[in-house]
């Protein structure tokens, strides 16, 4: 089901700006039993996010109505909400009055890799690397192409996702994903002051992580860091989180300490 707006719609005016420019923001959650996990996070982070692009944010309350209209007909399903600058004329200077899109879309909860939970998953590196931009390091922006193409550079369904880097070789995420490596009980994750998406369950698994284990640090992280870790973890707001097993030739087996990391982030907080 998608709402444009309010109204049952499959498509958007070829004069918005989300379309044109990637000019928008946009939130995926996991609906589970007519409820979407962690919604407060998500709207925070939305709000957070067109603030960055100076986009008014539709209220709480409207997004919240659109999303209960949808869970009436689908409870459980993986829910995209994408706020645009709304419809403007050609180029690139802001119109002077301007109404955000919003959308509120659901899709089927895709299916995790079998056996995940206790097998992990297999990644492989990526060879497109992220631009730097702090303008929008964090943002869950429209503009996705650097992803689309990473994604495209396999097909093989064994692997569960791809490890992107950044221009000077640092790790940063995955195409669909944060990633967190763990070392000595302790978790790190990148530093995504340049590029890179801050998602929700990454915030969550930082606060998680203070009583989990020996906390987390957000900071640069090499290639050869990573591959020398305990367990490398991906992790977002559908899947949950993944252990990796293989990044190419390098194979982990299950820390124990995962399986209390796994049912830390499961347990629903609202």
């Amino acid at each position: 089901m998608i709402l444009v707006d309010g109204l049952v719609a499959d498509g958007l005016s070829p004069l918005d700006r989300g379309l044109a420019y990637g000019d928008g923001v946009f939130r995926t959650m996991r609906a589970e039993s007519g409820r979407v996990r962690l919604w407060p996070a998500h709207y925070r982070k939305l709000e957070h996010d067109c603030a960055r692009l100076a986009i008014a944010c539709p209220a709480a309350s409207v997004l919240g109505a659109d999303i209960e209209r949808i869970l009436r007909v689908e409870p459980d399903c993986s829910m995209k909400i994408i706020v645009t600058r709304g419809r403007g004329g050609r180029g690139f200077a802001l119109p002077a009055r301007v109404k955000p899109t919003r959308v509120v879309a659901s899709f089927p909860l895709p299916l995790p890799p079998a056996g995940c939970d206790e097998h992990g998953v297999r990644v492989r590196w990526c060879d497109i690397r992220l631009a730097e931009q702090p303008a929008l390091a964090g943002v869950k922006h429209l503009n996705r192409l650097e992803n689309v193409l990473a994604r495209s550079e396999w097909a093989d369904p064994a692997i569960a996702e791809g490890i992107l880097r950044d221009g000077r070789g640092q790790v940063i995420e995955g195409t669909m994903s944060n990633v967190f490596l763990l070392a000595r009980d302790r978790l790190a994750t990148p530093a995504l002051d340049r590029c890179g998406v801050a998602g929700v369950q990454r915030e969550r698994l930082i606060a998680l992580a203070q009583r989990v284990c020996r906390g987390c640090e957000i900071g640069p992280i090499t290639p050869e860091r990573l591959l020398a870790a305990d367990q490398v973890y991906l992790v977002n707001s559908v899947i949950g989180i993944w252990w990796v097993r293989a990044l190419e030739a390098r194979t982990w087996r299950r820390n124990e300490l995962t399986p209390i990391l796994q049912a830390a982030l499961q347990a629903d907080d609202g």
